[in-house]
């Protein structure tokens, strides 16, 4: 496989960019990945089918000749992103998503020792599947992405096959959850059932890029809740403790919930402004909303109208339905635009009165 990883520095702005291109079949597929240094990149392919090698060689070629000429340079210290096999085809599994709660109800979950709590950490949803020797990533929509190749050697030090729910945060994967072990289909065992075989599975192993998503109870739950908080940390899990795990969103509440300290939302970019500004939208029913605009930070690249991005902010107004002090995130390829709606959102008054 012929590859190289780019990087951009400039002010705030550091990013990296690797291309690849990789023989399949009787053909060459160009891959890349970019995103922020540090983070855990975005994939893609420039190649739907197997080309000749010539034909991938020029295509390869002129990416590198394109991002060298905006002022990439060459280096070796990021390490490659394993692009997917089948980028395009489900893989048949679902991930479990869960619904947030609000502050009133926080209480009956802290001090009920039937929910165990895990920290929700902010990066990007990953399963990892290793069956013999291949393994595979699986975003949130069940669709094959890629893997840090630090994540993928620590996985492939494991015996047997697996099944691994949790989270990418550059190039560690924090695992929180074991859906199959061995020829053992998990998902209709207690979540606290589960999290044990996980955590002797992972102490059975060397595996530097991969660490347990620990689990709090009362009366440890409430203190590390603050401690999460102070630190400025992303959010909370609680699993009732003999919860199985189910695919997809629960129409309402649940029994494995999830509580944010920031408010986040998913919004669909309609329009690139002036000064590095987009324009936002949301769906309500059959209706388009405008959701107001957000400031692209330098070491983001502008997304193009139609990309689903992420903001933090502080609140929504009822009347408009715009954010309050939005802070982008970044894109989101693993969301679909019908998840972009107002229903995400956190109004003003809601916010008033969860905080009185």
């Amino acid at each position: 496989m012929e590859s190289i990883t780019l990087y951009f520095r400039e002010g705030p702005s550091d990013k990296v960019y690797q291309a690849s291109i990789s023989p399949k079949d009787d053909g060459y597929h160009v891959h890349f990945a970019y995103g922020r240094r540090g983070s855990t990149l975005n994939t893609g392919s420039k190649t739907q089918t197997p080309v000749e090698y010539p034909i991938a060689k020029d295509i390869y070629d002129r990416l590198v000749r394109e991002k060298m000429a905006k002022g990439y340079k060459p280096g070796t210290d990021a390490a490659p992103t394993i692009p997917p096999e089948l980028p395009n085809k489900h893989t048949g599994i679902e991930c479990q998503l869960l619904n947030p709660i609000n502050e009133q109800q926080l209480d009956q979950f802290l001090l009920n020792p039937d929910y165990w709590m895990q920290e929700k950490l902010d990066g990007r949803r990953l399963l990892i599947k290793k069956d013999g020797d291949q393994i595979t990533g699986i975003n949130r929509l069940g669709f094959p992405t890629a893997i840090p190749e630090p994540i993928v050697s620590s996985a492939a030090k494991y015996p047997r096959s697996f099944l691994l729910d949790g989270e990418a945060v550059g190039d560690t994967f924090h695992a929180f959850d074991l859906l199959t072990i061995g020829p053992e289909d998990m998902c209709h065992l207690a979540f606290s059932v589960r999290y044990l075989r996980m955590r002797d599975m992972l102490n059975a192993f060397d595996h530097p890029n991969i660490r347990e998503v620990r689990v709090f109870f009362p009366p440890q739950t409430a203190g590390w809740f603050q401690q999460f908080k102070r630190e400025g940390r992303e959010g909370v899990v609680f699993k009732h403790k003999d919860a199985s795990y189910t695919p997809s969103r629960p129409n309402s509440g649940g029994s494995q919930l999830k509580f944010k300290f920031h408010e986040t939302a998913s919004f669909i970019v309609t329009k690139v402004n002036d000064k590095r500004s987009v324009s936002l939208i949301l769906f309500e029913g059959n209706k388009v909303r405008p959701a107001g605009n957000v400031t692209i930070p330098p070491n983001h690249d502008v997304p193009v109208p139609g990309t689903v991005v992420e903001c933090r902010y502080l609140y929504a107004f009822k009347e408009s339905g715009s954010i309050y002090q939005p802070v982008y995130l970044g894109a989101r390829s693993d969301i679909r635009a019908a998840e972009c709606t107002t229903a995400q959102l956190k109004y003003k008054a809601e916010m008033m009165q969860a905080a009185a």
